[in-house]
């Protein structure tokens, strides 16, 4: 059976460039389908230029149940925003927009959630333990907050703007000073957790993000590139013997705290596995 779209349908706006790259429509729409939700997801390929006034326009249509924000405006998009979450004020990101009743707009972070959720399912072990995430843009801030919220030890924060991680290492300091983190070197060497957290891996011939073979088997190594289910990354970090988090997991994790933002009848990550019809 396929959705019927109506006056009636309330729409997800999934904002960002390229839409190729996405992957939530093909989970939320087939859970919408099954469970008779009134909502569809839409992709919407908005560059850096027109977004701004765009994000503005979209929240005031009368059937906008919330947008999805994805690269390149998590950053850019806090800006806009009337209302934030504390996961959004130490990413300085957000990935979530609702407008609230007064026509304001509210936003939340839910990477960073997912990501962690993965790990935790996969018996990956955060309290106590090290990670390494390279990349300090949208979703590597996100991440790098819950595994400090989840009760990291020890943090490593790698950008190629090395501005944009020692950013990230003062907020995060001002949350959670318990945590010792240190910046500028991206060597997977002696961490128990390693994040690729940059657009790496979504073009063939890409370069890798960290140097793999100085990896250990033991270490638990996640993605966030989304357009393939297997980056390069993974696959030569699994050639290490290493467990393995891909991109698209981070996403089932975090959907049903998306719903719950928007308002939405919620459900499972093992119910939108069941029902999705994710491609690549």
């Amino acid at each position: 059976m396929t959705q019927l779209i109506t006056g009636h349908t309330r729409i997800i706006a999934h904002l960002g460039v390229p839409t190729e790259s996405f992957r939530a429509p093909m989970i939320y729409n087939p859970f919408f389908e099954e469970r008779g939700v009134d909502c569809v997801v839409v992709p919407m390929g908005c560059g850096p230029d027109d977004f701004p006034q765009f994000m503005r326009m979209v929240a005031r249509l009368t059937n906008f149940a919330g947008a999805l924000i994805t690269m390149p405006h998590k950053v850019p998009v806090v800006d806009l925003l009337d209302e934030v979450s504390p996961a959004v004020r130490i990413c300085g990101a957000c990935n979530a927009v609702k407008a609230d009743g007064e026509g304001r707009l509210v936003g939340d972070m839910f990477d960073g959630e997912g990501f962690a959720r993965g790990l935790l399912r996969k018996g990956c072990e955060i309290a106590g333990r090290s990670a390494l995430v390279v990349g300090s843009g949208g979703v590597g801030s996100a991440i790098a907050a819950s595994l400090a919220k989840a009760g990291l030890s020890r943090l490593g924060l790698f950008d190629v703007n090395g501005a944009a991680a020692e950013r990230l290492a003062g907020r995060l300091g001002e949350s959670y000073p318990d945590v010792a983190v240190s910046t500028g070197s991206n060597d997977p060497d002696g961490w128990d957790i390693v994040v690729n957290a940059t657009p790496l891996g979504m073009k063939a011939g890409d370069p890798m993000p960290m140097d793999v073979a100085r990896i250990a088997p033991e270490t638990f190594v996640g993605e966030v590139v989304m357009k393939r289910e297997e980056t390069a990354f993974l696959a030569a970090a699994r050639a290490r013997g290493c467990a393995t988090q891909v991109g698209a997991d981070m996403l089932f994790e975090q959907i049903p705290a998306y719903l719950e933002f928007f308002g939405l009848p919620s459900t499972t990550p093992d119910v939108l596995r069941r029902v999705s019809r994710l491609t690549y």
